[in-house]
């Protein structure tokens, strides 16, 4: 069994679990999700910075509702980029523009939350906890610092599994899966204009009006001016 169908294995076993221990009074907090309107981003969704320089991305989501569960896969070309820190938003009531609930008695679950720099990929598996309630909203579900190391462009390729809090009805009363729309990254490293071609572009430009003056400055051709662009008469 790989480890992204271990942490899915967990989270559903947690959700099992806690959908029998679900209070009476949190049932009727359960809406229906709109997932036509769900998105989970990359944001910003373009990126351009120099070598050397870092940035931020947060993975959003929007609009979710009954949100109990989640995985994220995040992978990007290692040569140019390199995770400097990562921070989870999550629990609400902790992080005011995270995601998912969580109580002093009942933290987030965090199955998995790893980085490979080797492979540029990182990985997420989180859920909430009874009688946390489930998430409705829009929220911050991590925020990524990354170094630009080298020249080049990368995607930033999302991958997201959103999970609902089981209804006392469903047969089996096992989380499913909020229907939603991922939305990508793209990053860029803008190469430094080397000194060295500026050096260069100066000297033409000298050189381009040198040229261009010393046309138009008469010469001596014995005792008479010769003149390039006209006729070497002498009025």
């Amino acid at each position: 069994m790989n480890r992204k169908h271990f942490a899915t294995s967990q989270i559903n076993l947690v959700l099992f679990s806690a959908s029998i221990l679900l209070m009476p009074s949190l049932v009727n907090m359960i809406v229906v999700q709109a997932a036509s309107e769900t998105i989970v981003k990359v944001e910003p969704y373009s990126i351009s910075t120099d070598i050397g320089e870092t940035f931020t991305i947060n993975i959003t989501v929007v609009e979710v509702q009954n949100l109990y569960g989640i995985e994220v896969t995040l992978c990007w070309n290692a040569s140019i980029l390199e995770v400097v820190s990562l921070d989870l938003r999550l629990g609400f009531e902790s992080h005011p523009d995270g995601v998912l609930h969580e109580l002093p008695s009942a933290p987030i679950f965090v199955a998995e939350n790893n980085v490979s720099k080797e492979q540029g990929k990182y990985r997420l598996a989180a859920t909430s906890i009874v009688p946390a309630p489930s998430f409705n909203g829009s929220g911050n579900i991590v925020r990524l610092t990354f170094n630009a190391t080298n020249i080049g462009n990368s995607k930033l390729d999302l991958e997201t599994q959103l999970y609902d809090y089981p209804p006392p009805d469903r047969e089996p009363r096992i989380s499913w899966p909020i229907e939603h729309i991922t939305i990508d990254g793209s990053f860029d490293v803008i190469p430094e204009f080397p000194n060295v071609i500026i050096v260069l572009f100066l000297f033409m430009v000298v050189t381009i009006l040198v040229t261009v003056f010393s046309r138009k400055v008469p010469r001596k051709i014995g005792q008479r001016l010769f003149y390039p662009s006209f006729s070497n008469k002498i009025y």
